[in-house]
């Protein structure tokens, strides 16, 4: 998807690592966003209340974090060196319903995402999103 972005607006691509981590950050978790409402919605359309309900352990920093943990085995070097980028990134606030470590582990996550999605790594970023969901629960 990223390339037809790209394409229709005329876009150069961009060398992630020339990208602040919270603005990584801020990509990854609307492609995370993206991925979870489609599975959730492709498994079963619900009302709006009830497709967000079922997103909340997703999305939320603590499953984000719950995700993280279980994935920082499977990490490459690399994948591994840009999560660590984002976690110890500084950002100007916190989760409401997290801790700050919680937090920080979400925004690495995230940033890791964003940066897999702007490399045109699809399938390690779903492989990645499919392997966290399953750790986290059943979509």
């Amino acid at each position: 998807m990223e390339e037809s972005i790209r394409d229709a607006f005329q876009l150069e691509r961009v060398n992630p690592a020339r990208i602040p981590s919270l603005s990584l950050a801020y990509l990854g978790d609307a492609v995370f966003e993206l991925v979870v409402r489609t599975v959730l919605l492709e498994k079963g359309n619900s009302p709006n209340g009830a497709l967000y309900a079922r997103s909340l352990p997703y999305v939320s920093a603590v499953g984000q974090a719950k995700m993280a943990e279980a994935l920082l085995p499977l990490l490459s070097e690399e994948e591994a060196a840009v999560y660590r980028r984002g976690k110890n990134s500084k950002p100007e606030h916190g989760a409401k319903n997290a801790s700050a470590l919680e937090y920080r582990k979400a925004t690495g996550l995230e940033t890791l995402f964003g940066t897999l999605y702007l490399q045109g790594r699809r399938e390690r970023l779903l492989e990645l999103i499919k392997e966290g969901m399953e750790h986290v629960g059943t979509a």
